[in-house]
This record gives structure tokens, sequence and C-alpha cells, in this order.
């Protein structure tokens, strides 16, 4: 194995030497420094890689790779009108996270790196694991939706998944600033796309598989075998964390125990390896007892607090718990770890300007995370719960009016925007409103999100709660072409300061207290 290299130094790779399958055209050998598949970042120091794309195949731009300055072309065809040396082999994409994995030194195999996938539920599992790992004494790098870590440095995140070259760029300066494990969300695009093909994985989880990103997919199988590459990350001695409750997730139980690796299932039934008993729950979060089953896992059962709500919370520690009872976390840095996470950005986190009911602001944005999180908040509030949604332009249209069948859970809904895109957001409503049951006419209809969020809390009363779903981290609003900034949290807190009980609270505040 190489050397380690600083993040800003990569190593010059023989691929020959890292890919012995591949044949090569104009040479013997091509020795790479630096890598992309992004024609626009080639230069004269750069190989290309021409990987197709969702809709253009990557081998059109090795052209503009080549007038750009960029010495070699990776590509699984020859291709006659490029005059570079070429370096082709059976499968772009995996040959390129090879390579970019080598560039940086290997550093994912310095790493216990497990990675979580599922439709729902990711962020919250990778920040519950970097909590506990944390509180266990590790330093804990993480890569997701909302930002990358290198367990020292924070930047917000462009992608669930980074590409291969920015994943590797990232584990080395997680290597170089002293971690030794990582919690990496990997989502159905980056597993069919095999951006994580070079990292193998210490514990591998699945949250659940339900309806998402068929736009992308095609279909539920489609996008079934996409989560289902994850299993061939699994490194040997690893582990794979499967949820027995969610029928998607449960049908890759056996195909997992085929690969020979350790496999636990979590649940809210003692028939799961390691499960979860509620002992207390609220708006302010869950108590629950984590058990597991004789001769599954380590024998535990201790209790666990966590400030985050609703019982899919619940799941998400004990997949969270499963690895680092792999990790050989005792149950005291488990349970500290978890309690220690007092929320997660935009994860049903709580706006609270001194309103007489509570708000919440959460990513769901599948018709089944839409579902739970209103059942779950239905059940702990003693009042209406109130949701606001919309669906995304240029998505998959399919689950809007299922989206509409899961918002009517609640006592009344308002529908909006959520990032149109190129789309009518009046046609995307239209789409939504379909998907109403007959006989609900309990929604409001208002495009704009703003003003939306306003009639949400004019609906409400004291004991009521607002649920603001759909963008929940996001920090823009995507209309036409533009990216216009739009937090709904921001949003929320500041329409909730010009509510007349929050004024009027604040002002005999500021008279009892003279400030």
């Amino acid at each position: 194995m190489p050397s380690p290299a600083r993040s800003n130094h990569p190593i010059p790779v023989s691929l020959r030497r890292l890919l012995p399958n591949a044949s090569f055209v104009g040479c013997s050998d091509i020795v790479a420094a630096n890598a992309t598949e992004d024609s626009r970042q080639a230069d004269s120091d750069t190989v290309f890689a021409a990987i197709s794309g969702t809709h253009v195949d990557g081998i059109l731009f090795a052209r503009d790779a080549v007038q750009r300055g960029c010495p070699a072309v990776l590509a699984e065809r020859p291709l006659s009108d490029i005059s570079v040396p070429q370096c082709i082999v059976p499968d772009a994409k995996l040959a390129y996270s090879q390579l970019c994995d080598a560039i940086f030194g290997y550093p994912s195999r310095r790493l216990k790196v497990c990675g979580v996938t599922g439709t729902n539920g990711k962020s919250t599992t990778a920040w519950l694991l970097q909590s506990i790992l944390t509180a266990a004494g590790e330093r804990c790098g993480l890569l997701g939706t909302i930002e990358y870590s290198d367990s020292v440095c924070v930047e917000p995140a462009t992608l669930t998944t980074p590409d291969s070259r920015q994943a590797a760029h990232w584990f080395r300066r997680m290597v170089d600033a002293g971690a030794s494990c990582a919690a990496i969300e990997l989502s159905s695009h980056a597993l069919k796309q095999r951006r994580a093909a070079a990292t193998p994985l210490a514990a591998a989880v699945i949250t659940n598989v339900t309806q998402d990103h068929f736009d992308y997919h095609g279909n539920f199988e489609d996008y079934l075998a996409a989560k289902s590459r994850i299993l061939s990350l699994v490194a040997p001695g690893g582990c794979i964390v499967i949820n027995a409750d969610d029928a998607g997730s449960a049908r890759l139980i056996e195909p997992a125990r085929q690969t020979g690796h350790r496999v636990i299932t979590i649940g809210l039934t003692p028939n799961a390896d390691l499960n979860a008993s509620i002992l207390d729950e609220s708006l302010d979060g869950t108590r629950f007892r984590i058990s597991s089953a004789p001769g599954s896992v380590e024998r535990v059962d201790f209790e666990v607090a966590t400030s985050l709500p609703a019982r899919h919370n619940v799941m998400n520690c004990l997949a969270a718990t499963a690895v680092a009872l792999h990790f050989r976390a005792s149950p005291e840095s488990i349970a500290a770890g978890i309690e220690q996470l007092p929320s997660v950005p935009g994860r049903l986190e709580r706006i609270d300007a001194g309103q007489p009911f509570r708000v919440f602001v959460d990513y769901a944005h599948t018709d089944d995370a839409l579902r739970r999180v209103v059942d779950n908040l239905k059940s702990l509030t003693t009042g209406k719960v109130i949701c606001l949604f919309g669906a995304g332009g240029d998505r998959d249209r399919a689950k809007r009016p299922l989206l509409a069948e899961a918002a009517s859970h609640a006592d009344a809904t308002v529908v909006t925007s959520d990032n149109p895109r190129t789309e009518s957001p009046t046609q995307i409503i239209e789409d939504i409103l379909a998907g109403f049951p007959a006989g609900y006419t309990e929604f409001h209809i208002e495009p704009d999100r703003r003003r939306a969020i306003a009639r949400a809390f004019s609906l409400a009363e004291p004991g009521d709660c607002v649920l603001i779903a759909g963008k929940g981290h996001e920090t823009i609003q995507i209309v036409g072409n533009k990216r216009r900034p739009f937090d709904d949290r921001l949003i929320a807190a500041e329409l909730l300061r010009e509510l007349p009980s929050v004024r009027a609270a604040t002002a005999a505040h500021s008279a009892e207290t003279g400030s």
C-alpha cells in the first residue's frame, strides 16, 4: 500500500499496476497524478474518466477534456477521435473509484467506515453514530446530506454522497485529522453509480426502503437493487444492520445473510436481534430500553433517553447502537452519545419563539416519511396537527398524490411550493391535490411558501403542533433556474416573533426585567 499522502498532495499512480486487466491505447502505461469525471476540471495533470451519467455519456466530453490539456483518458471503449493515451476498462465507474482512492493513499482503508443507506433516516443515523463514537473516545468523520466533516473542520454538503474523488479527498482529510472512523450516507444514486465502490465498509446500515427517486430508478425493484449494492461493499469481518420492521429493507435480510457477514436486525419487537421498548415518550423526546435477543449480539439491556422525538428516531438510535456495539463501544458510551445529541438540523427540529403551540421543521419529502412523522406527532399532541408540505419540481411526479394521502393523516394541511424548479407550482399542486382522500376538506392552498407558513400558524391554537415538511436543513428555494435564499427555520422563527401572542409575551417579559 502506498504511504500516506496529505489531502492536497495526491500520489502518482500507475494505472497498469492498479488495473491489471485494463488494456492501453497509444501507450504501455499511464501514470495519474490526479483524476476527474468533470471535463471542466481537466488540466495537464489530470486524467479524465469518461463515465456515463444520468442523461449523458461522459465519452461525449472527452474531446473537451483533451482540449483543456488532459494527458490521458479512462474509458470503457477506445475513442478513435482522441489522440491522447487511453486506458480501457470493463467498468469505468469502478476503475475511477479505485483510482481516486489510490491517488489519495487508500485513506478509507485506514478508517472504520460505516455506510448508511435507506429512503429515510440516513442523516440522523449517521449523526447519532458520530455522537456515540465521539462519546466512546473515537474521532469520527461524517459525509452526508447536511455537511461533510473530517472530525475537526466542517463544510456544507454538496451531495448526499460526494463523487469518488471528493469522497477520497475527505477520507484523506479525516486520516490527516486523526480520525479513526467515519459515518457516511450512501444514496441510491451513489450506489448505482458506484461512487463508493473502492470504500470497504466495516459496517452497513439499511434504515428502510420505500418509494423515492423513481424519476431516476423507474420502479421499486431497480431502487431496491440499488440499495442492495451496499451489501457488496462490506469488508470481511464487517456487519450489516437491517430494519426488520420495514417491509422493503426486510427483503434484504436473506441476501445479507448469504454474504456471510454478520447480520443484525433491529426493530421495536422482541423478534429483532436488537430491539427497543418504549418507556416514556412526548414531543420533548423518548425514553426507551435497548435489549438484545439471546445469541444475536453482545448481551445488552440498558436504558436510553433521547431528545429526538418520535418513534422513527428510536429506530435510528437502534441502528446507530447496533453499529457502535459492533465497533466495541460500551452501553454507557452509547447512552451518553445518544443523549448528547440534542437535534439534527432540519430533522424534526424545534422552532421556539415563545408561541403557544409547537413547531417542527422536518426534511420528510417521501410519503412514507411524511406519514410516519404526522402519525407520530398526532400520537404525542394534545391538540391538532397541522402539516405544511409541497413536492419538488422536475422530480418523481408519481409520489405527489402519495404525499397528499400521507399528509391527510393530519388534522389540517397547507399545500405549497417546494423547489418547483422549472415546473409550474400550480401544476405541481394540482398533481398533489389528486391524492387527498374523498371527503378530506381540511386543506388550504398557498403557492408562496412564506405566506403558506404564515397561514399554517394562523390555523394553530394553544396545544397544537405545526409541521413544516419537505426542505428541512435546506437554505435555498429553487425556482426556475434560480437558487433563492429560503430557510424554513429562519422564516418560521421570524413569522412566529410577529404573532400577537408572542409579541405581547416578549413585551411583558421586557417590562418585568427592565430590558
